[in-house]
């Protein structure tokens, strides 16, 4: 068989050793010789001529075969083999090289070898395993792999010691503490300590009470050494031992009587006269101060001197931000909170800081009693003697002095602050130098049969002039003795404010309200919705409306109707309220006041467009807030 007819059957009939190369990039050397080939061929090459390899030259002979363009697109065979014009492409940019090297003569074999024709590069193999293995045992890699392995564990374990270290460091998320005991409440507010009897505890116990409150007589204030005082209050103290109610006093301290020992020490000392409005060297009264609540005079002449005394006869007023009586009347803090005092409400706090250049009282602008004259404490404005600029401040001084005698122990004020801007701190803005302020006419504004303004407006003044974030006191003795409301609709209403009820024992608040009403919402303030929940009002008049509500725990809405007739509150327009409730409690008189088909149960589902509120009464519905989208 001669080589033509070999490479014929190279291109035409696929055998063992046949080989298809398709290359579209064809040479002008070889176009001309493929035109001249037969048009029925799928395939057509190059002769070369047989005396090339007769000659028995042993170089090897380059030979370029190249498929004919217009043959092969003739017949669609490259279109079906190769498909989308995406594979023809990439084919079109390929341009290999056939070698044939010359073997045996004698049978015509041949040797091909296939290369790049554009000088391109064989792809990169990488190392052999034998060139690898000579690097196995190299000392340098040997080491550079133990530093690599060294290290990774080492940062391995690293990230393991941090990560716990982190969990074990990190602060903890803790959960919301309760409210300390003064906060808790409510108070029971009881008479003077020389009257205290075993009684009272009970009386205590039914208000569940976390705090009994009773009087220290002024005269005894700074006596509380004496063995006879001392006797009295370790008895106090004894009666509610045992039981889940502090001993709190109400002190009176910025008088003291003119035979006390502090007194004289401060008359017979040069030294010691800073504790009192002392005024030497004047033949006429200082200025024209009054007794409190009085027509008299203010200032007692003692000898050349004149010392002030705005209270009761025999009794001089001490000047609270001296020094000596810092010393004097927190050593008596100090002293009753070893005998077992856990809280103390000031009275007369409004007085503490005195005018020191003794300026004339001028003439109030907005007067009591038109019928006063100059001779009538009602008549000035008393700007001198009463909320002056640093009163804060020295609350706070005594302030400190209770808790570092015990954490537990409170320092609070007896009576309305009425300007509480004057007891804030100088230095720490919106902080009270006080526990538990006392401030608003709200709890007289609530009792009234016919409020003369808005309830909602009032309530949401009060809190606004007191800070938002107070916990106010809430004094039931301020509740109208001929109240029309249902006392129970006021202690319920009341004890879910943010603040501490203080209940009169001797008043309507108390009397008329139940053990069980009272247990009712003790068990509501120590909900995480009240010691810790936000308060928003809803402005349904003649309604009064308020809700509590801590994310993740069930809110309180609370409805209060001051009104002689039954009222419809529609609050689902307000955000974030359902229009169906639960009914958690109601005021003790709120089914006596309604018909039949208004009445409710406990546990059962209201809506809120259809809820009629009884008169003189109030209701406390739990709810789940309903989320915004």
């Amino acid at each position: 068989m001669n080589l033509f007819s070999r490479l014929k059957r190279l291109g035409g009939v696929a055998t063992k050793n046949s080989v298809t190369l398709p290359v579209s990039v064809v040479s002008n050397s070889t176009t001309n010789a493929a035109a001249a080939a037969p048009t029925d061929s799928a395939e057509v090459y190059k002769t070369i001529a047989e005396d090339k390899f007769l000659a028995g030259s042993s170089n090897a002979v380059k030979v370029d075969m190249v498929q004919d363009e217009k043959v092969a697109s003739s017949d669609g065979a490259d279109e079906q083999m190769l498909g989308s014009n995406g594979v023809e492409d990439k084919l079109a940019e390929r341009r290999d090289e056939v070698k044939f090297i010359k073997g045996d003569h004698q049978n015509g074999d041949a040797k091909i070898d296939i290369g790049t024709v554009n000088g391109g590069k064989p792809a990169f193999t990488g190392m052999s395993k034998e060139e690898l293995m000579k690097y196995a045992n190299d000392p340098f890699w040997v080491r550079l792999r133990w530093i690599f392995f060294v290290c990774f564990w080492a940062i391995w374990v690293g990230m393991l010691v941090g990560a716990i270290l982190i969990i074990i460091g990190a602060p903890k998320c803790a959960a919301p503490q309760p409210l300390p005991w003064f906060k808790r409440g409510p108070h029971a507010k009881f008479g003077s300590v020389e009257t205290c009897k075993p009684q009272d505890v009970q009386t205590a116990r039914k208000i569940v009470a976390t705090g009994a409150i009773y009087e220290l007589p002024a005269a005894l204030t700074y006596d509380v050494r004496k063995p006879e005082v001392e006797e009295q209050i370790k008895h106090l103290v004894a009666l509610y031992q045992g039981s889940d109610t502090s001993v709190v006093l109400d002190i009176t301290p910025n008088y003291a009587a003119k035979d006390s020992r502090l007194v004289q020490d401060a008359i017979a000392d040069p030294e010691k006269r800073s504790a009192l409005v002392y005024v030497t060297g004047r033949t006429t009264q200082p200025n024209n101060w009054l007794k409190v609540g009085g027509n008299r005079s203010a200032w007692e002449k003692l000898d050349d001197s004149y010392v002030l005394s705005q209270f009761e006869e025999g009794h001089y007023d001490l000047k609270m931000n001296s020094t000596i009586i810092r010393n004097e009347f927190g050593g008596v803090l100090k002293h009753l909170v070893t005998l077992g005092v856990r809280g103390f409400r000031l009275k007369n706090s409004k007085f503490f800081v005195l005018s020191e250049g003794l300026e004339d009282e001028v003439n109030s602008a907005f007067p009591k009693d038109l019928s006063l004259g100059a001779n009538d404490y009602g008549f000035y404005d008393h700007k001198q003697t009463t909320f002056q600029s640093g009163l804060g401040d020295v609350l706070y001084d005594y302030l400190t002095v209770v808790k570092n005698a015990s954490e537990e122990a409170f320092l609070s004020v007896a009576e309305d602050v009425i300007q509480p801007q004057v007891y804030l701190l100088s230095e720490v803005p919106g902080a009270y130098g006080i526990d538990l302020p006392m401030y608003g006419d709200f709890v007289k504004v609530l009792s009234k049969s016919k409020p003369e303004k808005s309830l909602q407006k009032d309530l949401q003044n009060t809190l606004f002039q007191a800070g938002n974030d107070s916990w106010l006191q809430w004094n039931f003795a301020d509740v109208y003795v001929d109240t029309p409301q249902d006392p129970s609709a006021l202690a319920m209403f009341l004890s879910l404010l943010p603040g501490v009820p203080v209940v009169a024992v001797d008043a309507v608040a108390y009397q008329n309200v139940t053990e069980e009403t009272y247990r009712q919402i003790t068990s509501l303030r120590k909900s995480a919705s009240y010691m810790h929940g936000e308060l928003k009002l809803f402005n349904a008049d003649p309604l009064v409306a308020f809700s509590r509500i801590k994310s993740g725990n069930p809110g309180y809405f609370v409805i209060f109707n001051p009104t002689d007739s039954i009222q419809i509150g529609n609050f689902t327009a307000a955000e974030n309220l359902p229009e169906k409730m639960t009914v958690s409690y109601f005021s003790q008189n709120y089914n006596d006041n309604i018909e039949l088909s208004g009445r409710v149960s406990h546990s059962a589902k209201v809506n809120l467009t259809e809820l009629r509120v009884a008169p003189h009464s109030s209701i406390i519905l739990t709810y789940v807030p309903v989320k915004s989208e």
